[in-house]
């Protein structure tokens, strides 16, 4: 008897933790889509395949599940980064890493690309939780973009390192902001040959 009751509660609990683990994925996907105030729980539950009601069996508060949906986002966001720097030898992972960013392809990709070029500007009227995920991962970031540096350790690797993540953020944002394609490019070109002259 015991074992059944252990062996429901196990399957509840999977079960739940499954749920929980959608609700925040479509979350990460949406605030990146539409942003952190065009981000409604009742429509993520619903992309989500569950009702409205069971929301707060998983969440306090809609803080409290944005602030899971941008630690999320910004998790994919450093596992792509990661992907990219793999798969190449290690002095061509920086000029690599940046054409990756600063591509066609991302500047299109908005809900599972950056989260902080597509939710950068809201992000200061964001819940203290959702400022420290972000935080969290602009950090991890600049350390991640130091290291490809080949004077990682220097303090000028560190400094660089903050500089071009500032640039690769920002030129991703006005590349999304403007409606002309070409522009678009342009800035992202102008970008890399100041950040990576080498990989022209």
């Amino acid at each position: 008897m015991h074992i059944m009751r252990h062996a429901k509660h196990t399957v509840r609990t999977a079960a739940k933790e499954a749920s929980h683990e959608r609700i925040v994925s479509v979350a990460a996907r949406a605030i990146r889509r539409s942003g952190y105030e065009g981000t409604g729980v009742a429509d993520i539950m619903k992309e989500a395949g569950l009702t409205h009601g069971a929301f707060y069996a998983h969440f306090a508060s809609r803080e409290a599940m944005l602030a899971e949906a941008a630690t999320r986002a910004c998790a994919d966001a450093a596992a792509a980064t990661a992907h990219v720097v793999a798969s190449v030898p290690p002095k061509q992972a920086l000029a690599t890493l940046l054409r990756a960013y600063l591509s066609r392809e991302h500047i299109e990709r908005v809900e599972s690309g950056c989260p902080l070029a597509a939710l950068g500007s809201e992000t200061p009227r964001q819940a203290p939780e959702v400022r420290r995920a972000t935080t969290r991962h602009v950090k991890e970031m600049v350390d991640f973009v130091a290291r490809q540096s080949p004077d990682w350790g220097q303090p000028g690797a560190h400094e660089r390192a903050l500089a071009t993540v500032a640039t690769m953020v920002g030129t991703l944002l006005v590349a999304r902001v403007v409606d002309e394609p070409a522009l678009a490019d342009s800035f992202c070109e102008a970008a890399l040959k100041q950040l990576a002259p080498v990989s022209h």
